[in-house]
Order: C-alpha cells, then structure tokens, then sequence
C-alpha cells in the first residue's frame, strides 16, 4: 500500500480554525453533532473539542475545533495554542491534514486578513465563507470562484445554522485529493497583509455598506450609556425571574421521584447500616442536589442565548467604563460572566486578558460572581424564608431577593477590584479594542448541544465528587456507634457530629449551627454538597422516622431563624469557593501566595458579612 493509499484509508484530521464569532462552533456542531469528546490540551486548561463525521463518499474525518484567534502573532494562550497547532508544534497534539478556515461573509476585511495568515503556512487549506445567507440578505456579493481564482485554495460557502448548510463543504473534502503527509511549517507571513486583503476585497467583494442597518438601529439604544445600561438590567433581572417560575415544574416532578425512589428503596431493604446508606445517604443527599438541575438549565440557556446573539461583547463594551473604574477592563466581562455558571471556566478565560494586572484582578473577583453551585444552596433557603408571593404585578419575590443576591456578589466584585486597583503602583488605563459582531438568532441546535454538555457536567459532578462526598460524610455521620446508654441522637456520639459541635464555637456568633457547620466542610470541595449534606444531616438526626421523612426545607424553616437563615444566604455570596477553583488559581498565577491570598480573603469577607447580617437581623426582631 502506497503512502497516499494509507493516508487515504485512515480518518483525516481537520482543524476547524477563525476569528472568534465567525460561526467557527456552530458549524463544527453541524458537522459533528453529538459525536464529540471535550477535553483539555496537554499541559493546559484551555478546552479541546474534537469530534468525528463521515463524507458522502464514506471517507472518514476527525475534526478540531481550534480556540478562536485573530492572528498567528499571539495575544493570548489561546491564540498560541491554535498557532502551534496549525503549525504542527503543539505537543502531543499530532498536526492536522487540513485547515478549514471559517470566515464571517459579512466581515470579510477583518476575516481575510487571518485567512492570509494561515495560507502562509503552506498547510493544505480549504476557506469556508460561513453566513453567506446573511451577507445576501445585506446585499453583500461574495464571487467564490474568484476568490478561489486570487487566493489558489478552494473556497466554498456554509451556512452553519442551516440542515444541508455545510454539503458544499463535504462535497469539496471528498472530491479533494489525498492531501501530502502532514509536516512542521514554519511560515511566514505575507509582507503586507492588509493590502493583500484590500485587494481580494476590491476583486471579489461587493459591500453596499460594512454593517448593516439592523445592527446601527439596534446599537443606538443597545449602545446608549444610559438606555443601554437599563437594557442589560433588564435582561439580567428576567433571566433570575425565569429560572424559579420556568423550573418550578420540572423540580417538583423531581422531587416526587425522589421521595417515591426513597420510600421505595426503604421499604424493600431491612431496617439497617444499608438501608440508612441509601435511603438516607445516597438518595436523600444526590436528590437535594439534582432537583436543581432545571434552574441550572434555564440560566444556562440563557447565557448561550445571548453569546449566539452577539449581545456579549456589546454587553462588555457598554460596562467598560464602569468597569474601568473599579480597576477592571471591558474585556472582563466575559470571563466574569463565565463565572456565574463555574469560577473555574471564568479564571480560565482570563488568557484572552492582555494585561497582566488587568488579568489578575479579574482572576481574584472571580469567585465572587454567584456561580450555578450557589444556585441550589440560595435556592434552598429562599424557599425556605421567602414567601412565594408576587410584588409589583407579576414580579416574584422570591426571583427578586435571587436577584439581590448575584447583584451584591457583582458589587462586592467591584469593590474589591477597585480596592486592589487603590493599592497597585500602576495605575494607568488600558483602552479596549473589541469586535463587534453582527446581531444573529441564535439557533436551537447549538442551544441543545451546549445545554447538554453543561447538564452532564452537573450530572457527573453529582454521579462522581458529590456521591463521594456523600457517601464520605454519611460514614462520618455513623462512625463511631452511640453507646448503650446513649440519650442522644446517634449523630452526636459520631466523627461528623464532634467536628460540628467544635465549629459551632467558633460560627455561633453568625448563628449557625452544629449541622450547618458540618454542611460547610464538604461543600469546600462543591458548593452544592452543602445542600445534599444539610438532608443527610437532618434525616440522621431526626428523632423518628417520620421528621426523618420530613423534606429538607419546611425542617430548616422550623428549626432556624430568619436571621440564621440570612447569615447563612450571605455567607455563600463569599464563601471561600470549592477545592478545584483554589487548583485552578494556582495553576492560573503560578502561586501558592495568591491563591492564599484569595481563599484567606474570602473567608474574611464571608465571616464579617455574615456576621453584621445575623447581628442586624437579631436587633430588627429577626433573631
């Protein structure tokens, strides 16, 4: 078999590479569909998505979906990633057959000047104009064939949002031939690559107008510093009004399964160490948790609505100012905005932070966004002590004091950027230079995928760490065994209980108690265990099988106070974040004194909030 045969018989691997918001993703999910695997490049925490499809003909590709970049001349770990892996240097990671560059149709002087870049390469190459439906629409010509003709690689158009919108793309790769084997390319780029790129604009390009009409209209309210402002709260205060009233179904559906799957369970099994695990370990603490998922989902669904749109780096444009003030930069945004669904992700998208300082601050403020593990915790106690009444119309209370609560985490993120900005030596500012993309619907599909690898994120931190911990605290809450003549709850005589009855001295002046203090301890590793190890707790500790049977909220609602129960709220919008964040820190800044420095930090937040709000709500009557 020849060289070309062998190439030709295993699958091809192509590196889906563009500038970011060029639809690079949503083709790579039109291609591959669910037939994707999400993890991280060697050495790094930057994510690697790479995924399989097969062509028309039968031949078979295993597709790359490279970071977004704007040139080989790197910014940012992520354009260096992509870079070395076009290049063929990255390690561990062996060099692609193919680049498929995916440009915008409708912001081709921006996108062609990288596609240049990558030709230089000399890598074989195929150029996707991506959103040419659009561009059509905006009365944009786009002469294929002669860009092909300037350019001496194939060009095809995609539609990535459309069913059959990549078959010009699967045409040309099975009709392409075998490409020479794959080989370390230095590069050099063109000497002049805007005006290269102005060329191929005036030879292929007709544009009656750069951006469209849509757009202007939309940005001159979207844009307004004050109108636009009021937009971006508005948006915010319907998405933590929609995650209670359009999860409120689907959680009570699961809490019924749960409490059918435990009485279920218990009623098969005899009375023992077992049936406890299960009934009151297993299923008590993982069903606290996963009766979350759909208010996770919703604010999920959200996030991604909105990054499709095209509203985020205006979102970030529009808050550059503010945040400029407070010692941050537009392009934190983002990264922050990241954090409300895991700090971890968020601290990651720091890399596209030129700045040094800049980076940092946004790295320390991170986990003071409330991320989705707060969510069940908040929503735990809010249902516990806030009535579920409207206010004000159709406005929920409950939805409005969620709302308080991510809008005092942002604040007090503010605050701290602006303190450490008071005592940083340097002091000047740093101007933010940022694309604007053109306004799009975002599409169902890309919505789905991206909803479900975040919902299986959850669901395997509840099947993996959380099961763990459960399982860790339950043998914690039985070991050792009471003593004949004991007069207490078995819980009181066990490792769990002592540990909590030692905390308690020590948290009693924000008023929580031995069981609250013991919650905290496993929820250093994930937030949410608090919730799961609050059920395993009660359901230990009960006096009889009937308040063990209890559910979790009307059992807090009745044993602590209001004060407690807002003590307890305001300790998690500081509360030193989990175990794999202080990891991600570390690894981020190379320092062990800065990831002390921020979980000391926190914890002293925590505690002195917590601390004015239990003493103020006893003083108001609360207590």
């Amino acid at each position: 078999m020849s060289a070309a045969d062998a190439l030709d018989a295993r699958p091809w691997r192509l590196a889906l590479v563009g500038n970011p918001n060029c639809g690079k993703t949503a083709l790579f999910n039109l291609l591959t569909g669910s037939r994707q695997k999400v993890a991280n490049y060697a050495g790094v925490t930057v994510e690697r998505k790479e995924g399989r499809f097969r062509g028309d003909q039968g031949r078979q590709y295993v597709l790359l979906d490279l970071p977004g970049a704007y040139s080989l001349q790197p910014a940012s770990l992520d354009e260096a990633i992509t870079r070395d892996v076009c290049r063929g240097f990255y390690p561990g990671e062996p060099a692609p057959d193919l680049l498929v560059c995916v440009v915008d149709a409708t912001n081709l002087r921006l996108h062609l000047r990288f596609a240049l870049e990558l030709r230089s390469l000399g890598r074989p190459m195929v150029l996707a104009v991506n959103m040419i439906d659009v561009a059509r629409r905006r009365g944009i010509t786009v002469d294929l064939e002669a860009l092909e003709r300037e350019l001496a690689i194939p060009v095809v158009e995609t539609v990535a949002v459309r069913h059959h919108g990549a078959q010009a793309l699967l045409d040309r790769l099975d009709r392409m031939p075998v490409p020479p084997a794959a080989r370390v390319v230095a590069g050099d780029p063109a000497p002049d690559l805007h005006a290269e790129t102005r060329r191929l604009i005036d030879a292929a390009i007709r544009m009656p107008r750069r951006t469209a009409r849509i757009d202007d209209a939309l940005d001159r309210w979207l844009l307004h510093p004050v109108f636009g402002l009021v937009a971006l709260a508005v948006v915010m205060f319907l998405i933590f009004q929609a995650v209670y009233a359009w999860a409120t179904p689907v959680m009570d559906l699961i809490d019924t399964g749960t409490g059918w799957l435990g009485g279920a369970v218990g009623g098969t099994l005899p009375e023992g160490p077992l049936n406890s695990l299960l009934v009151d370990g297993v299923i008590a603490g993982l069903g606290g948790v996963i009766i979350f998922l759909p208010q996770i989902l919703v604010l999920f669904a959200f996030i991604l609505a909105l990054e499709e749109s095209g509203y985020l780096p205006r979102a970030a444009f529009l808050l550059d100012r503010l945040m400029k003030g407070a010692g941050l930069s537009g392009r934190s945004f983002i990264p922050l905005l990241s954090s409300f669904a895991c700090a971890i992700p968020g601290i990651m998208a720091t890399r596209s932070i030129q700045d040094p300082r800049d980076r940092l601050a946004t790295i320390m403020v991170a986990p003071l966004m409330t991320c989705s593990a707060r969510l069940p915790v908040y929503a735990l106690l809010i249902g516990a002590f806030i009535p579920a009444r409207t206010v004000w119309g159709p406005i929920g209370l409950q939805g409005l004091v969620l709302f308080g609560l991510y809008v005092a985490g942002i604040a007090s993120a503010l605050l701290v950027s602006f303190v450490m900005k008071r005592w940083r030596r340097d002091t000047s500012e740093h101007a933010l230079l940022l694309e604007l993309p053109s306004y799009r619907v975002p599409h169902p599909r890309d919505l789905a995928i991206g909803l479900y690898e975040r919902g299986m994120i959850f669901l395997k931190r509840v099947g993996g760490i959380i099961f763990a911990l459960t399982v860790l605290l339950w043998v914690l809450l039985n070991v050792p065994a009471p003593p004949p003549d004991a007069t207490m709850p078995a819980i009181d005589y066990s490792l769990a209980g002592r540990i909590g009855h030692a905390l308690a001295v020590v948290f009693a002046p924000l008023g929580f108690n031995w069981q609250i203090c013991i919650a905290l301890i496993p929820g250093l590793a994930a937030r949410e265990v608090a919730v799961s190890s609050l059920a395993t707790v009660y359901a230990l500790s009960a006096a009889d099988d009937e308040a063990a049977a209890q559910a979790l909220t009307p059992i807090i609602t009745d044993g602590w106070s209001l004060a407690t129960g807002l003590s307890l709220l305001v300790w998690f919008i500081y509360a030193p974040q989990c175990i794999s964040t202080w990891a991600t820190i570390k690894r981020e800044t190379n320092s062990w004194r800065i990831m002390a420095a921020n979980a000391a930090g926190l914890f002293a937040l925590a505690y002195l909030a917590s601390l004015l709000t239990y003493q103020v709500a006893r003083a108001l009557g609360a207590g």
